[in-house]
């Protein structure tokens, strides 16, 4: 499995995938899924696909992404910026790749479909009650 160099420490590609997933998904993102490519693509082992409900959040949902990336220390292969018409926002750290789409494009591309041998993993969030 591959590792991702944070602050001296290598952070394992799974456990950075699922936490970017859990991110998005306490932030109100919508169908969070966690695809292992690793079987089938040599470039990438994990996509985290994501639903924004407009650009505004996801706007909001890259902003947290890139806090959690600066607190490990992780920097994207690409400078994405949201338009205020943006469907699609690719976040590349790698090994992971944080997609961020608006509903429309996530039905067109389908990327679920697409790579539809990889197995996929539903990430929700539940705050804990005491």
């Amino acid at each position: 499995m591959e590792r991702i160099l944070t602050g001296g420490i290598a952070l394992d590609s799974k456990a950075f995938a699922y936490q970017s997933a859990e991110i998005l998904a306490q932030h109100n993102a919508l169908d969070v899924l966690v695809m292992d490519i690793r079987e089938v693509a040599g470039w990438a082992d994990y996509f985290v696909l994501a639903t924004s409900t407009s650009s505004t959040h996801m706007r909001g949902l890259q902003k947290h992404i890139e806090e959690f990336l600066k607190t490990e220390d992780i920097s994207l292969l690409n400078k994405p910026e949201v338009s205020d018409d943006q469907r699609w926002l690719l976040m590349d750290a790698g090994n992971v790749v944080i997609h961020i789409m608006s509903d429309e494009a996530r039905q067109f591309y389908d990327l679920e479909s697409l790579w539809f041998n990889a197995p996929r993993f539903v990430v929700t969030f539940s705050e804990k009650r005491s």
